[in-house]
């Protein structure tokens, strides 16, 4: 590796700035739910990037700016559906979910709160969501090792096996250290970086071509279809892109910034930083893609990178068109990206371990500080659990990570926004939501009828499973509709 070199600098000074952020949120953090939720203490605008920094991966610089590059507009749609999905995630569950979390025994994580809504004394709630978390999330975690190991690669030109190691350290180190306090605050920091470099790049790639105008032309000269919203769709097409926007509701990762936000008054203002900012990133590395195909058609000597793999799209740019020290800022984007979610994933199987399994079934007495230090023993076994699945990077299991994002939709989803608007729903209701949930979506998926994305009839069969298991259940308890009426007081 040469030290010398501005990308490698700029990368180690961020890695750097990162571990030090969580050495200090280990002064803020001593008890678990702290270490889990921050103490319930972010703010609207930390709250906001955390969950935008937390559900954007390296897909945001790399897969989306690809997908526009290889095929232009058409491949839009999956960002209108994320944006629509995104919006009515922070208004119709974020405050509510904020307020009936604290009702229903301060509940620190998702399992946690189906069981106390539900009052599920059996527990199985619990352990099954609990389950899906780990087996999902797990997954999720060796596919952004992957990309952390491959961007490492590309920087320091190491061996897979070292930019592996080294890539995963460089975030457990914060994760373990500082916890949620410490994820929330890198994310907001690496949120800020990925919105920086998604508004730098492609306006410097339209003053190179000399303005839009010309840009467009350029891409139409090329290919007129890449213009075309509809360039080789379908109804079914475009409606499983945009179905990827149901998905918000069910993932735990999203979700848990909503739990740790500071009150219900926050959401507000926290929806529209998050949103604003979501939409700037989506049309940043849409543009980015898009306006890359002019590029290299005006420059077909710089394109052989991009052309034996389209993901590096805005890899290329950033280091054709940039100084090297800006370039490294904008490619620490990347790792940013990459970062901010893997450290999410690790904190919610760690939190899904202590909090529903570890005290929930062994050591239901242990003290706080037993527990953080066993959450924090959690982060580390997770880790090297993904690190074992990534050491193989073309392993066949990384494959699920397509349609984890649906599993969590749509096992979690309507059973969390179920919860959160009927009070009719039942334990029974719930179990039968999340069954049917995941169970359609791995059926389907590995059917693979009418081209359907699995997360369209995996969420609706849920919600119909949730309907008619509440319907054919006892009546909730006077307990839970007090509860369920105090949370409705609360978000008026």
């Amino acid at each position: 590796m040469d030290f010398s070199n501005p990308t490698s600098i700029t990368f180690i000074i961020y890695i750097l700035a990162m571990i030090g952020i969580g050495f200090a949120a280990w002064r803020y953090t001593n008890n678990l739910s702290d270490y889990i939720l921050g103490g319930r203490s972010l703010g609207s605008f930390v709250t906001a990037m955390s969950a935008g920094a937390s559900d954007m991966s390296g897909w945001l610089l790399m897969g989306l700016p690809g997908a526009l590059f290889a095929s232009g507009l058409s491949e839009s749609w999956i960002a209108i559906g994320l944006i629509i999905g995104a919006w009515f995630n922070w208004y119709m569950v974020a405050g509510r979910l904020r307020v009936y979390t604290e009702i229903t025994h301060n509940a620190l994580t998702l399992p946690d709160y189906f069981s106390h809504r539900f009052e599920d004394h059996s527990k199985i709630l619990r352990v099954l969501a609990a389950i899906v978390i780990l087996v999902f999330f797990t997954i999720y975690c060796a596919s952004g090792m992957v990309a952390g190991a491959r961007l490492f690669q590309e920087t320091f030109g190491f061996s897979y096996g070292v930019s592996l190691w080294a890539g995963a350290a460089a975030t457990i180190i914060y994760v373990f250290i500082g916890g949620f306090l410490a994820v929330s605050w890198t994310d907001t920091v690496q949120a800020t970086l990925m919105i920086f470099a998604l508004l730098l790049a492609p306006i410097m790639v339209l003053v190179n071509l000399g303005g839009f105008d010309h840009a467009i032309s350029t891409i139409q000269a090329v290919d007129v279809n890449y213009t075309d919203w509809f360039r080789g769709t379908t109804f079914i097409g475009i409606v499983s892109l945009m179905a990827w926007g149901l998905g918000y509701m069910g993932q735990p990762h999203i979700l848990a910034r909503f739990m740790a936000a500071e009150s219900y008054a926050t959401m507000k203002n926290a929806r529209r930083i998050g949103m604003t900012w979501m939409i700037v990133c989506l049309f940043g590395a849409m543009a980015v893609g898009f306006f890359g195909i002019a590029y290299f058609a005006a420059h077909p000597d710089q394109a052989a990178p991009v052309t034996a793999n389209r993901e590096t799209v805005f890899i290329t740019l950033a280091q054709v068109l940039f100084n090297p020290w800006i370039a490294g800022i904008l490619l620490s984007a990347i790792l940013a990206a990459v970062m901010s979610t893997l450290s999410c994933q690790l904190l919610v199987c760690s939190s899904a371990l202590t909090e529903d399994f570890y005290k929930a079934f062994l050591r239901p007495n242990a003290s706080q500080k037993e527990l953080v230090w066993f959450g924090r023993l959690m982060v580390l076994a997770v880790a090297v659990l993904a690190i074992g699945i990534a050491s193989n990077p073309d392993s066949r299991v990384l494959g699920l990570v397509g349609y984890a994002w649906a599993g969590f939709g749509a096992a979690f989803g309507p059973v969390v926004l179920f919860s959160l608007l009927w009070p009719r729903m039942t334990r029974n209701g719930a179990l039968a939501g999340m069954l049917v949930g995941a169970v359609t979506v791995i059926i389907w998926r590995n059917g693979g009828w009418f081209g359907l994305y699995e997360m369209v009839p995996g969420f609706a069969f849920a919600c119909i499973a949730i309907v008619v298991g509440s319907k054919l259940d006892k009546e909730p308890s006077e307990e839970m509709k007090t509860a369920f009426g105090k949370m409705q007081a609360m978000v008026k």
